[in-house]
């Protein structure tokens, strides 16, 4: 799914109204439709509501929303608020709601008068849409306010007013701080932000029909990864196939004491598809890696404790490097001679990155279309801070043309940044995955992707999108908080079964 700036949806809106053709009051009907039946499965039917519209067209989204909401026989109040002025749309949806329920609305004009409302109160935000370019203040301050400190569940049109539609909020500024948004067609790209989160809540896309030439040939550089682009990414597996025919990753990973990053990243790399995983570490991790993952071969460093080596790398379709391996002398020499060596597709992460990040000269011999994966503390030692989420996926997009590699950008919606300026956010995943060795996962599941010979980028998406879905599965059976990197590994099997692959299904269903 395409995310477009605000002034790409002015467009898009005006694209559809001119070549559908649709006249722009019944686009806002058919806005208010989406809106009211999505209200209707998310909110509890008794529950009073108080609509507060704004005097544009989010305005005028609102006002038809308390039409249709008062025509089903809900307990409805509105209060439209302006300085006076309306646009044409919402003086049109005002007329109308007056004609029928003119004793359910009240106006506001410069000060907002504060209504007596119930606790149980459902408020609809239609306030401003996406389209805002400076802070609320007056009369909108104050209504905002008065939400906010209402108590009450509050759902907010298109996006929460006071917030702009591609910015990281600023605290000091009037911002409704919704339960719910209603996105009508796109997501903003405002609600990926993690400073924002407060603000959004649980967001949902509607559909209201945007002219489809209008999203095909408006290009943009941020996107939302849906499933039917993995399930295009994902191949099928020939009958006739054998291990040779699905790669061989080299797992380069595990320093003393840190086993289980070998173990967790080979399970993960294993139960993702690859022919064969090669494990390289120090000798004392042999017994706990070849006893934890028998499927995997185990080649041992001549040192006991660390990493020092790596050698015939030819064999390995793939190579990812980093979990485990620690910070250190032996690591870092034997990182800048692997990096001098690669010729095959490579994923790095975790103390690879950090050596990267203590020693920048690594991070210039990184070869191209590398793909590197680093949380947030590890992307602030490779490239330094940033002031906010929106900087930093600028930085990200700086350094991936700059290097020309694939930065994943670890957390809530998982960015992934290539080097065309594209950005994909990732929808898959949850907060439970914040714990140890989740991000070993990711490294197995990638590295095994590229072993299989998918390009970067389709390994990157791929593999980002069915680790958070891996994720969510297991929440089947764990909680966000019992929720463990073995718990992801697990699920992988299910995960790719959401997916038909070919004629797959069509195959197993004749066999039955």
């Amino acid at each position: 799914m395409k995310i477009f700036s605000t002034s790409q949806i002015r467009e898009l809106d005006r694209f559809t109204i001119e070549n559908e053709p649709i006249t722009s009051i019944d686009l806002m009907e058919r806005a208010a439709n989406a809106i009211y039946d999505k209200f209707l499965q998310t909110i509890h039917y008794n529950k009073p509501v108080y609509i507060l519209a704004g005097p544009g067209n989010n305005g005028g989204d609102a006002l038809a929303l308390a039409r249709h909401l008062l025509q089903t026989g809900l307990k409805v109040k509105a209060q439209i608020i302006s300085n006076g002025k309306l646009s044409l749309d919402c003086e049109i949806n005002l007329k109308r709601l007056k004609e029928r329920f003119d004793k359910n609305v009240t106006e506001s004009v410069n000060e907002f008068s504060i209504p007596e409302i119930s606790p149980d109160t459902v408020i609809i935000d239609g306030l401003f849409g996406s389209g805002l370019a400076r802070p609320l203040s007056g009369i909108f301050a104050q209504a905002v306010e008065f939400v906010n400190n209402s108590g009450c569940e509050i759902l907010s049109i298109d996006i929460p007013s006071g917030l702009q539609g591609e910015s990281v909020a600023n605290e000091n500024d009037a911002i409704v701080k919704a339960n719910y948004t209603f996105s009508l067609q796109f997501p903003k790209l405002a609600f990926f932000f993690a400073e924002n989160e407060k603000y959004v809540g649980n967001w949902s896309v509607l559909d209201i029909g945007i002219h489809p030439k209008a999203l095909v040939e408006t290009q943009t550089n941020f996107f939302l990864t849906a499933k039917t682009d993995i399930q295009n990414i994902l191949k099928p597996r020939p009958k006739f196939s054998h291990k040779g025919s699905f790669g061989h990753l080299l797992l380069v990973a595990g320093g003393k004491g840190m086993a289980g990053a070998s173990v967790l990243g080979a399970k993960a790399a294993l139960r993702s598809g690859a022919g064969l995983v090669t494990v390289h570490g120090p000798k004392c991790n042999r017994v706990i890696v070849q006893t934890a993952v028998p499927e995997a071969i185990f080649s041992f460093d001549n040192n006991k404790k660390f990493i020092t080596s790596v050698y015939d790398l030819q064999k390995y379709s793939a190579i990812a490097v980093g979990p485990g391996i620690g910070v250190n002398t032996f690591s870092k020499e034997m990182l800048a001679q692997l990096l001098s060596e690669i010729q095959q597709p490579c994923v790095f992460d975790a103390d690879a990155l950090n050596l990267m990040g203590y020693h920048p000269e690594l991070l210039h011999l990184l070869p191209k279309r590398s793909i590197i994966t680093p949380h947030k503390k590890e992307f602030e030692r490779m490239f330094g801070e940033s002031t906010n989420a929106a900087d930093e996926i600028k930085l990200a997009i700086e350094k991936s043309k700059e290097f020309e590699i694939i930065i994943v950008l670890k957390g809530a919606y998982t960015r992934v940044i290539l080097p065309d300026g594209n950005v994909y956010f990732n929808p898959t995943g949850n907060c439970g995955m914040a714990t140890g060795c989740s991000g070993d996962v990711l490294t197995g599941i990638i590295g095994s992707l590229l072993a299989q010979g998918y390009n970067s980028e389709s390994a990157t998406l791929a593999g980002v999108y069915l680790h958070g879905l891996a994720a969510d599965l297991a929440l089947e059976t764990e909680s966000e908080e019992s929720l463990i990197a073995g718990d992801i590994v697990a699920k992988l099997g299910k995960a790719f079964k959401e997916f038909v692959i070919g004629d797959k299904k069509l195959e197993n269903q004749e066999n039955k």
